[in-house]
């Protein structure tokens, strides 16, 4: 599918990679090529977003960027979403294709004759930069800790970016690596013209389905130590029994509870999981789960404006910490800490929260990703910028394999 899709300008590829987590419609979904779309700009998504859905009943692919008064410099759109001309559908052993264009028959043989390796196809010298060093890193941190001694903020989520400039790679590569080294639930390949992101998300956004609405923050990560089982043991009871870690996780909990009560039918609104702790290819993760129900007339967009952007991806509270975002960060976000997902015809969807991915530029030849974590009174500053490099390490090892497949020089991130 990846080396048939390729032919696309613009696709949107979501895989569970097979996690029984809070199971997932399907396995599997492609949409590809766009018979309409619609490219939007703050402050008026959601107002024209709801235009077009209403407009084009059926499927919508896409994604939303951070909020931001600057542009990234990868250049993904403030928000785009289309109407798919192809849509394949995995789940368990079947396979549904839909398009009104192509037989899907031709498409299935089509996808069949490709050749099921991924072959690397261009590579140059990779030279990851960090946009900060650890000094200032630590100096961000003491400012924000000052924020929170005055009250301004109980907890904020801070983000370095790593990059590289004159970077030609192929980005099916790419994530196709990042996808093996990392599987998560919530991975997506995503291609909208020049501009691509390869995402290996272990959070889930917002979903709906009928009329129930599930989020699911992570807030809590603690190292895996997949070759010693006796110390990853340890990483984990150190993640279940850390307050810091719970700390964090439940003030954004409140948060994501205040964002749903906006919309959600009076008293429906409940933590049916907290503090989960969830074990990934890098990392355990600590993981609650909050629900809530809608009326039938709630309009899909205003339910994921009312939400957005994601707690875990700002802090608390979310308006004053957004600007200290705006502040302290190096540059505009993007579509990192963004969100990549799907609307059926029947009005429900599912939303990924883009962290730990990978984004390019192929124009510019500009490669980017960023990691970060939750700050609070009681983080310690070297331990936060060491965590920051946790998240990023499934990145950093897809580059690193990169590398040796025709890849030369690659800086380490340190």
């Amino acid at each position: 599918m990846l080396n048939w899709v390729n032919r696309f300008n613009i696709f949107c590829l979501l895989d569970n990679n097979q996690y029984e987590f809070e199971k997932a419609t399907y396995e599997c979904i492609l949409a590809a090529g766009a018979a309409k779309f619609i490219e939007l700009k703050q402050p008026k998504v959601f107002s024209e977003l709801k235009k077009f859905s209403i407009e084009n009943p059926g499927w919508l692919f896409g994604h939303f960027n951070y909020p931001s008064t600057d542009k990234n410099d990868i250049d993904f759109p403030d928000a785009y979403f289309f109407v798919p001309e192809i849509l394949i559908k995995l789940s368990q052993n079947s396979i549904c294709i839909n398009s009104d264009k192509i037989s899907p028959e031709l498409i299935f043989a089509e996808i069949e004759n490709q050749s099921d390796n991924i072959q690397q196809q261009q590579s140059t010298k990779i030279n990851i930069q960090n946009r900060i060093d650890e000094a200032e890193y630590v100096e961000k941190i003491a400012a924000l800790k000052k924020h929170i001694q005055r009250g301004d903020c109980y907890e904020i989520n801070f983000c370095q970016e790593f990059f590289s400039l004159n970077a030609q790679v192929d980005p099916s590569f790419l994530y196709h690596q990042l996808k093996t080294i990392s599987p998560n639930p919530f991975s997506a390949f995503y291609k909208l013209e020049d501009k691509f992101c390869m995402c290996a998300s272990p959070e889930r956004f917002l979903k709906k389905t009928g009329n129930k609405i599930i989020s699911q923050p992570i807030k809590g990560t603690s190292k895996r130590v997949t070759e010693d089982k006796i110390k990853d043991e340890a990483s984990k009871s150190y993640l279940i029994n850390s307050e810091k870690e719970k700390s964090e996780n439940v003030m954004i909990v409140d948060l994501v509870r205040n964002d749903m009560s906006r919309f959600c039918k009076e008293a429906s609104v409940k933590v049916t999981e907290l503090f989960g702790i969830y074990s990934f290819p890098q990392v355990h993760q600590m993981i609650s789960t909050i629900e809530g129900l809608v009326d039938e007339d709630i309009h899909w967009t205003k339910i994921v404006e009312s939400c957005y952007p994601m707690g875990s991806m700002t802090g608390a509270p979310k308006i004053r910490v957004m600007e200290l975002i705006e502040k302290y960060e190096t540059g505009p976000r993007g579509l990192f800490s963004g969100s990549i997902g799907y609307i059926s015809p029947e009005g429900d969807f599912d939303f990924n929260v883009v962290i730990r991915s990978l984004f390019y530029n192929e124009t510019k030849k500009l490669l980017s990703f960023n990691a970060g974590g939750g700050i609070t009174f009681y983080s310690e500053a070297s331990q936060e910028y060491q965590e920051s490099l946790i998240k990023a390490s499934a990145i950093k090892n897809v580059l690193e394999t990169s590398a040796k497949s025709g890849f030369n020089d690659l800086l380490p991130v340190n």
